[in-house]
Parts: C-alpha cells; structure tokens; sequence
C-alpha cells in the first residue's frame, strides 16, 4: 500500500510527476525489509498495513461458505509478485470449480503480444483505478496521476474465487461505460514490459472477464496512451448496475483466496485518499456499510 510519501495529488490539480525512486520487493508472506533503493524505478512488493497500525496477529476469519481449498490457502497475507510469478494461488483457483473457464498460460500470453503489438512506439503506461492504485506489483519507471474519459470506475465485477466463492461471490472495482475515472498511469519500459504484462494478466485476466484497452490519459505532464481493464458485458461475470446497498451487503460478507472483499473496499477507499481522488460511487458504498456495520454492532 501506498504510504504518505508516494501519494500522487488528483490529476486536475497535480502541477508535475512523481519522480522516480524504489520500494522494497517483498518475498511470498515475509516481514517487509529493507533493499537498496534505485534511481531509476519503483518496485511495489506488496500491500502494508496503514502507517501506526500494527499488522494482525493471525489472519482474519472467512466466510463459513469459502471453498475448501481457497480456505486452506488463504493466511491473511496480501498478494505479491511471488504468487504471480510461480503461480501459487493460480493453483488454488484452477483447484475450485471454475477452472473451466481459466485462460491458458498459452492464452494469456497471446493476449499479451497482440495488447504489446498495438501500441508499437516508446514505453507503455497502466492506468490505475483500484487495487492497482495501492498494490501495482510492477517494475515502473515513473507514476503520475491521471484522468481517463468515457470510463467510470464501479463494483460490477463478481469474484467467485478472490474475493468470493462460487456460491457467495464478492465484489470488485472494473471499469464501466460512461462518465469519467481518476486515477493513477505507471510508466513501464518497454525492454521489460512482456514480463510485467504476463504477471499483470495473470491477476487481472485469469479469466479474461476485461478487454484491455488502450486509452488517452490525461496526466500533468501530457496525455499518453495508457493500458486499461474494461469490463466485459457478455460475460456472466459482469454483475450490472447494483445500487449501493446492494453492493454494500455482499462486500459486507464476501471472502475468498486473496481475503475478505472489505478489505479489498478498506485499501482502495485509503489508496484513492491518499491520492487526493473523490469518488462518488465509492462514497455511497462507504456510506452503505458503515450503516452495515453500525447495525452488526447493535445487534451484537
């Protein structure tokens, strides 16, 4: 996660770019430690807790409904560039029932290279707007904050095994149709971008319920051509317009292989604090389950 000294203002109010500097690369469910820092870019090894919070003891509960082996496998820890490099909880996922409808390796590559092969000129940029904005996992050069139009970030993407299970499915953040989205662009060089691509799709697109899309980012220092995850209307992955309440209720309850969904809401509502960016959906979410907890802690 993001701390204070790596937030990125919103991007209608940024005046320059973030320079670059490093982040330690953090080995598979380890103690953060310390490494040599670099001049030239950043690596995210995974998600930490909030500044003057002490990590948790033991890893939080599930759902009393989570798969076997997705309970087996979940510690509380946060991914990390170790899971997606040899594929650990890949493994878990292709162990529930919805390996059926997991792409290839064959297949996420192929995906790769033609996404590589449409954008032929100078290094790429990765727009941001979720768990992307507190826990990239990528080598990157330079981040900025940035706007795209005609996109809107929104819960309408079921998650039946990462933060849900196939009979109790969670809720994360895609991008949708209409409106406008801030966020955060990552500069990756091109020499190395086919290596930090196939670990991106292999967790954004282990299913392919996105199509990745180039689209104009407006950034402080410019607009560039940057790599985003639109939802896929026709899959049935693809949950709708839910209204907050709704949405709220199966965030309240979800969990799955990388945790319980409100996590995954708590660290992207903090990201997009720390980044200077409102927004409304995420606003009316939050406020939805604030009643949701307000409510358990009467009754409890």
């Amino acid at each position: 996660m993001f701390t204070a000294s790596d937030s990125t203002p919103d991007s209608d109010t940024a005046s320059q770019a973030e320079p670059a500097h490093a982040s330690p690369a953090l080995p598979k469910r380890a103690a953060p430690a310390e490494s040599a820092s670099s001049p030239t870019e950043h690596v995210l090894g995974e998600a930490q807790p909030a500044p003057n919070t002490p990590a948790p003891d033991s890893a939080p509960p599930l759902a009393h409904n989570v798969h076997a082996a997705v309970e087996q496998a979940y510690n509380g820890a946060p991914l990390c560039r170790d899971d997606l490099q040899h594929g650990s909880r890949r493994a878990t996922y292709l162990a529930t029932r919805l390996a059926g409808i997991a792409w290839s390796e064959a297949k996420l590559a192929r995906s790769v290279d033609d996404t590589l092969a449409a954008n032929p000129r100078g290094d790429f940029w990765v727009f941001g707007y979720g768990s992307l904005i507190w826990n990239p996992l990528l080598h990157f050069a330079e981040k900025r904050a940035a706007k795209i139009y005609g996109l809107h970030r929104s819960f309408c993407l079921w998650s039946r095994v990462n933060r849900g299970t196939p009979e109790a499915p969670g809720l994360v953040l895609g991008l949708d149709q209409g409106g406008d989205c801030a966020g955060v662009v990552y500069r990756v060089e091109r020499s190395r971008a086919r290596e930090e691509f196939l670990l991106m799709w292999r967790r954004e697109m282990s299913t392919g319920a996105y199509i990745p899309k180039w689209i104009k980012a407006r950034t402080p220092a410019g607009t560039v051509p940057a790599l985003c995850f639109v939802i896929d209307h026709r899959l049935p992955s693809y949950a709708g317009r839910l209204d907050p309440g709704a949405a709220a209720h199966t965030i309240h309850s979800a969990a799955g292989l990388y945790g319980p969904c409100i996590d995954y809401f708590d660290n992207t509502a903090q990201g997009l604090t720390e980044h200077g960016i409102v927004d409304a959906e995420m606003s009316a979410v939050g406020e939805a389950l604030q009643l949701l907890k307000t409510r358990a802690q009467a009754t409890s």
